[in-house]
């Protein structure tokens, strides 16, 4: 298992890729289109099949990365006037 670090390096940013969404390991792979197909209920199985270049290790980072940005998510509470 890798540490967090490491997991976090296999998410790369390049504005020529993807217009510059966090991708998997530079590939035209996001870290959104991921994270869509685990919300729809695709198996890490089936994005092994139809993604064969992927490693489990990069479902892993794509977690640790939205972990990340929640993280950081601040909410501040808003005041309504009548």
């Amino acid at each position: 298992m890798l540490n967090t670090e490491d997991l976090l390096s296999r998410i790369t940013v390049n504005p020529r890729v993807m217009l510059g969404k966090p991708t998997i390991r530079g590939m035209r792979i996001t870290v959104e289109q991921i994270l869509r197909a685990f919300a729809g209920g695709i198996s890490v199985e089936e994005l092994l099949e139809e993604y064969p270049e992927l490693e489990k290790d990069d479902f892993q980072a794509v977690f640790a990365y939205a972990t990340g940005l929640v993280e950081e998510e601040q909410v501040f509470p808003a005041e309504m006037s009548a």
